[in-house]
């Protein structure tokens, strides 16, 4: 009971001092309203008030300060806090001002002349206005400035508080501006800014929230040894590898600590913010420009539909099913034989989406058996199909298991999904079914003749996607360089010569949601990978990130190429002519097609082959039917035997 009392007590207080605030507040502006009414008649009389005037004034004060009030509470002036008021608030008080002066306008309009003593001035109007409403927003200016700097004395007199990190601000565009309010608003995180750098001439020299531009880019060493830097901040979200490997390189020299903001696309998104400040990755050295996604056409496509993503445990797979989440589906639904995979992903999206309809199905897309039972129960309208063995040199040791995921159980999922009559079934491709040296690009590119195929047996629209290698994505390079670094070396790269296209995961799973908008069926689209990187430049990018010299802290190895790989990766071919479409990073064109009776006579052959586990005999298969095919195995079984009248049939897709 003591302790109720007590609650009760504080309570009472508590309202008490709000009482007596507003009290406050609304005696402020009564007297700023009041003031500013016997000025402005004080001016239109040049401080000389006629005694009938005067009369006239004492008269009109009142009403006058009833409405100017009125109009604050009616615009919403009252629901703000003081210390918090900002220029987003002034047009509230710019509304008050507005109607206030119109009702006293129509008044001075409307009432006869024997009323005359109502009738307030045109010229103390307009004064009166400027006064009353800059004087009661000048107000609570003056209130958020004393809070704020009561603030900062407290915050410096904080135990630590003095030893904040010196830093400099590369890049003074938007993204700098927000970057730098900011910080300048968050003492926790210990940063003083002592200025801008910017290579853009006109920029130089101007201020941005307080903080002038100091200089460009090659100005850094002497700015940091000057201004005793601590770090350096990059906040250019849009730049090209060659100027982030630039800025490296001259603050490797000084040397000093670089660090990044996140760009603008993840902040809008809400997966960081921009006080997240954190180390360069080596995703920032590729220099890519954010995917600009349309966003009404994916929302089209998505909200409230049932959606299905397989492999959702993958790392292409939970990334769609995170984007797919973010335009509401009815339902979301999780397809994954791996039984901790599927946990993590559930669990990721129940606790970020907690409204969504989440259902995590164990299962393996080759059952089909399976694939039915949850396409009776569920009824996707869309099918994200990202389940698929995709190690190349794994599945050279393991071809009948490349061709039973890839292969096979595309054919069968696809089925299911036509007889269901889902709406749009998207196939995940790769750049290595381009002209495949290995039976992992082989098994792709059948599969996509398999979409072509189902494209035209089913009402369903089917459509592939081809895209180059995705940084951080299970078993790709970049995580085994970093994992290599932490046990100190060496890294190893098969050939000094050897490039790759790259993208990352959230770019590689919106192009795909894009490209699931614009498929009409049968098409392969083709993803914008931009420029190819070296492996090599790669590997050393990603030592020197970590804090270390490559040949030096780091050894670097040569190995040899792999069974399977090729030295450079290709999108597309001279028979395959990509034409653009309406977004600048996929294409679609003239890709090989074969009739629908050569594809379900090579789909019987493998899976005779596959079931038997002949493998050499299933290097020759693929090679034989695939003839732009080059796979390294070399077979000594009986040679391909093709199938009658076999040609290449290519067909333009729209």
């Amino acid at each position: 009971m003591p302790h109720g009392n007590h609650s009760g007590s504080n309570g009472s207080r508590l309202g008490l001092r709000k009482l007596h605030t507003k009290r406050y507040h609304l005696a402020v502006d009564l007297t700023v309203l009041a003031a500013s009414f016997a000025l402005a008649y004080l001016l239109r009389f040049d401080f000389h008030v006629p005694a009938d005037e005067l009369h006239r004034g004492l008269i009109q004060l009142p009403y006058v300060v009833l409405v100017q009030l009125l109009a604050l509470i009616l615009a919403g002036v009252y629901t703000f806090i003081w210390r918090y008021v900002g220029l987003a608030e002034v047009k509230s008080f710019c509304a008050a001002a507005w109607w206030s002066s119109l009702a006293f306008v129509l008044l001075r309009l409307g009432l006869p002349e024997a009323t005359e003593e109502w009738r307030v001035p045109f010229s103390v109007i307009l004064m009166d206005a400027v006064f009353a409403f800059g004087g009661v927003l000048a107000a609570r200016v003056v209130r958020r400035v004393v809070y704020e700097q009561g603030e900062k004395r407290r915050k410096a007199a904080l135990p630590g508080n003095g030893h904040k990190k010196r830093v400099l601000l590369i890049g003074a565009g938007r993204a700098g501006m927000l970057a730098a309010k900011e910080i300048k608003n968050r003492d926790d995180l210990c940063l003083s800014i002592k200025g801008f750098v910017d290579d853009e001439p006109n920029k130089q020299g101007s201020l941005i929230q307080g903080v002038r531009v100091l200089g460009g880019t090659q100005d850094l060493p002497r700015l940091v040894a000057e201004l005793e830097i601590d770090h350096v901040i990059v906040t250019v979200v849009h730049s090209t590898r060659e100027r982030f490997r630039r800025i490296l390189d001259i603050c490797e020299q000084i040397p000093v600590r670089v660090r990044v903001i996140p760009g603008l696309h993840d902040i809008l998104q809400g997966r960081v913010t921009f006080t997240r400040i954190r180390d360069v990755q080596i995703e920032d050295l590729l220099g890519r420009e954010p995917v600009q996604l349309e966003e009404a056409e994916v929302r089209r496509f998505l909200t409230s539909k049932t959606v299905m993503v397989t492999g959702a445990g993958g790392s292409i797979g939970s990334e769609l099913a995170r984007q797919v989440a973010r335009f509401q589906p009815a339902s979301l639904l999780l397809v994954e034989r791996a039984e901790f995979a599927l946990f993590e992903i559930e669990r990721e999206l129940r606790a970020a989406y907690p409204a969504l309809n989440v259902v995590a199905l164990v299962g393996d897309v080759g059952d089909r058996g399976r694939m039915i039972s949850i396409f009776g129960a569920h009824r996707p309208q869309v099918v994200f199909h990202a389940a698929a063995h995709k190690h190349v040199p794994m599945m050279e040791s393991n071809p009948a298991e490349a061709v039973k995921n890839n292969v096979l159980a595309t054919n069968a999922l696809g089925e299911v999904a036509g007889d269901f009559g889902v709406e749009v079934f998207v196939l995940i491709s790769t750049d290595k079914a381009v002209r495949p040296t290995s039976v992992m690009g082989a098994s792709k590119r059948v599969a996509e003749l398999v979409i072509q195929d189902l494209d035209r047996r089913f009402d369903t629209r089917y459509v592939a996607v081809r895209f180059g290698n995705v940084i951080g994505s299970t078993g790709s390079v970049i995580p085994i360089f970093r994992e290599q670094i932490r046990k100190g070396g060496p890294v190893t790269v098969t050939h000094r010569d050897m490039v790759r296209y790259f993208m990352t995961i959230p770019e590689a799973a919106q192009l795909v949601l894009q490209a699931g908008t614009m498929g009409k069926g049968g098409e392969i689209f083709i993803l914008d990978m931009g420029e190819p990187v070296r492996i090599l430049d790669l590997a050393k990018d990603t030592i020197t990130l970590s804090g270390l010299k490559p040949y030096e802290d780091i050894e670097i190895v040569f190995t040899g190429i792999r069974a399977g790989e090729k030295l450079f990766e290709e999108l597309d071919t001279a028979d395959e002519h990509v034409a653009k479409t309406y977004h600048p990073k996929i294409f679609t064109g003239k890709i090989a097609a074969y009739t629908g009776e050569q594809v379900r006579w090579g789909l019987e052959q493998l899976a005779r082959l596959s079931a038997e586990g002949k493998t050499e005999e299933l290097y020759h298969f693929l090679q034989g039917f695939l003839p732009e095919a080059c796979l390294t195995a070399q077979p000594t079984a009986a040679p391909f035997r093709a199938a009658p009248e076999i040609r290449i049939v290519k067909t333009q897709t729209a």
